[in-house]
C-alpha cells in the first residue's frame, strides 16, 4: 500500500481497509459529519466537497465527481493537484483506448476533472485542455403497443403490474417513480405531480383514465399512506420509498417472460414518442430556446400547455391488456 500513499491523499480513510486504504498521517485529515457517522477526509477532498455543496449539486453528482477524481489520481499514483493537462490527455486516451468506455462516460469523467481543476483548484484551464468527446446520435428503438401489452401482462403481481403501467403511461424515471406519494396523484385534473425530478425540477405528467382506474384498484388493495409504492423494512411493509432495485427487477422479470430485451430503456422512449410525436390532439406552448455554451448549439424545449394536459382525451392510453391481476 505504500505506493498508493499519494493517490490516497484524496480518499476517505476506511477503518476496515479497502481498495484505497490510506496511509497519510493523522493530522493531514479533517473530521466531518456525514449523517450520523463521523468520517475523516483529506484537505483536497474537503475543498471539492465544499465547492460542490456551495453550488447545491445533487448527491449522485457529488458521488460521481468524487469517484472520478479518485480514479484519476489512482491511475497515476499521485495526488490529483500534482497532475496537469498532459496527464488529463493521457487519461482520456486510456479511457477510450484501453477501457473502451462510451463517450458519455468519458464526458462525465471530464466534467468531474474540469470541476476539480477549475472550480476547486482555481487553475485557468482552457476548455481544450479537458475536451468533451463527440457523441453519436441514434434514434431509439421503441416498443410497439402490442409489446407493451405483453410486458404489462407478464407482471408477476399487482404491484409490479401497477409499476409497469405507471412507467409506460407517464414516462417517469426510476427514482421519480420510487419517490411518488399518494398526494401527488391529482385525479381531478388528470395529472401526476413529479417533485424534485432530474435536475431538481418539478413537473406534471399525464394521468390516463386507465392508469387512474388501475391506481385506485391498487390503492384499495395495499392502502399506502404516504408513498404510493411503499418499501420494506426488516421484511415488513413500511411507510418508506420502495427500493429502486425493486422497479428494475419488476421490469426485468416481466421482460424475460415476454421475451423483450432492454425493456426498461425502451419503455421511456416509447412513452415520449406516444405523448409528443404521435399525439396530434396535444397543443404545445411557446418554444423557449436555451443557448448551450458547451456544444455551441441552440436547444429547443417544448412545453405542453396545462390546458392540454388536463383534457381527458389527451391522456388516453389505448392498450389491449388483460384485466387486473387478483394477486
Amino acid at each position: 500500500m505504500k505506493q498508493y500513499a499519494d493517490a490516497n491523499a484524496f480518499e476517505l480513510t476506511r477503518s476496515r481497509g479497502g481498495r484505497y486504504a490510506s496511509s497519510m498521517p493523522a493530522d493531514f485529515f479533517t473530521a466531518i459529519v456525514c449523517g450520523s457517522q463521523e468520517i475523516r477526509v483529506t484537505h483536497l477532498r474537503k475543498m471539492m466537497l465544499d465547492e460542490l455543496q456551495r453550488r447545491n449539486y445533487a448527491q449522485n453528482t457529488v458521488r460521481t465527481y468524487i469517484s472520478a477524481v479518485e480514479e484519476f489520481a489512482a491511475y497515476f499514483r499521485k495526488r490529483p493537484d500534482q497532475l496537469g493537462p498532459e496527464h488529463i490527455r493521457a487519461y482520456q486516451v486510456h479511457l477510450f483506448r484501453d477501457r473502451k468506455l462510451s463517450p458519455g462516460t468519458v464526458e462525465q469523467r471530464g466534467a468531474a476533472l474540469r470541476f476539480f481543476f477549475v472550480k476547486t483548484l482555481r487553475r485557468p484551464y482552457l476548455p481544450d485542455h479537458i475536451p468533451f468527446p463527440k457523441h453519436q446520435r441514434h434514434l431509439p428503438t421503441v416498443l410497439s403497443q402490442d409489446e407493451v401489452a405483453r410486458l404489462i401482462d407478464a407482471a408477476s403481481n399487482r404491484m409490479h403490474r401497477t409499476i409497469l403501467m405507471t412507467l409506460y403511461s407517464t414516462g417517469l424515471r426510476r427514482a421519480e417513480l420510487c419517490a411518488l406519494k399518494v398526494a401527488d396523484i391529482d385525479s381531478d385534473r388528470r395529472v401526476i405531480h413529479v417533485r424534485q425530478g432530474k435536475g431538481g425540477g418539478d413537473r406534471d405528467v399525464l394521468l390516463s383514465p386507465k392508469l387512474l382506474e388501475t391506481l385506485r384498484e391498487y390503492w384499495r388493495w395495499i392502502k399506502p399512506k404516504t408513498y404510493l409504492f411503499p418499501g420494506m423494512v426488516n421484511n415488513w411493509r413500511a411507510d418508506v420509498p420502495i427500493n429502486h432495485k425493486v422497479v428494475w427487477v419488476a421490469v426485468k422479470e416481466a421482460a424475460q417472460r415476454a421475451v423483450l430485451p432492454n425493456a426498461f430503456r425502451r419503455i421511456r422512449c416509447d412513452t415520449a414518442s406516444q405523448h409528443t410525436c404521435w399525439r396530434p390532439a396535444l397543443t404545445f406552448g411557446p418554444f423557449r430556446s436555451s443557448w448551450d455554451t458547451r456544444s455551441l448549439r441552440t436547444r429547443l424545449y417544448i412545453f405542453i400547455s396545462r390546458a392540454a394536459i388536463c383534457r381527458p382525451s389527451a391522456a388516453r392510453l389505448n392498450l389491449s391488456i388483460s384485466p387486473s391481476l387478483t394477486r
